[in-house]
């Protein structure tokens, strides 16, 4: 195993939800924390701790840094509906989560990488940016001249269907033709993100 899955996997056992689907398989045969105590029974963790970790989740979910989760946040605050729910919608509107749930991609590291390499397009125009938010009604596919390379034959033969979560509603994917279209904004109940989302705003809140 390479040092960065290793890392991967370790990170999965240590906020308890499996980032790539290496880390699943591990995580099914050893649900514990990383290290000689991850089977011993800890102490009950602060309050603080418990949102820190929750927080921690949902930024390793989208491997985002911390400015950019702190920046959706205040976004989704100034949003009419509940912070918690926004805050989730807005993440999953960016490029790489899109093409990761369209199954373009296998974990959303390789879906960033597609996105940064400038094999996506958005309505037939390249974007480079995995942050890039797709509106309701824009297509997302890839460069025709990418389509036959090895990583985007395997997508299109539907090699991702049984390591990725279902399609949610909100895309429409055919996936044989590399293309998805954001039909409309997502809603936090379909979006297939482990994470109790109001310790997130509770987290943020009390900075």
């Amino acid at each position: 195993m390479s040092n960065r899955a290793r890392s991967k996997t370790r990170l999965s056992r240590a906020l308890g939800v499996a980032l790539t689907p290496k880390a699943a398989r591990i995580l099914e045969k050893r649900p514990y924390a990383p290290g000689e105590h991850g089977r011993t029974k800890r102490k009950a963790d602060s309050d603080y701790a418990v949102r820190l970790r929750e927080k921690q989740r949902l930024r390793a979910q989208y491997g985002i840094r911390e400015k950019q989760l702190r920046i959706a946040y205040n976004e989704a605050k100034r949003i009419d509906g509940q912070t918690g729910e926004n805050l989730v919608e807005l993440l999953e509107m960016r490029l790489d989560a899109l093409v990761l749930r369209a199954g373009f991609a296998r974990t959303i590291a390789q879906a960033r990488q597609f996105v940064v390499h400038r094999h996506i397009v958005v309505d037939g125009k390249i974007v480079d940016r995995p942050s890039f938010r797709v509106k309701p009604g824009q297509h997302i596919g890839v460069k025709q001249r990418s389509e036959g390379t090895e990583p985007f034959q395997v997508a299109a033969a539907g090699g991702h269907v049984d390591v990725l979560p279902k399609t949610p509603g909100y895309l429409e994917v055919q996936i044989d033709k590399l293309e998805a279209t954001l039909v409309r904004r997502p809603k936090r109940a379909e979006v297939p993100v482990t994470c109790d989302v109001q310790l997130v705003v509770e987290y943020y809140a009390a900075r």
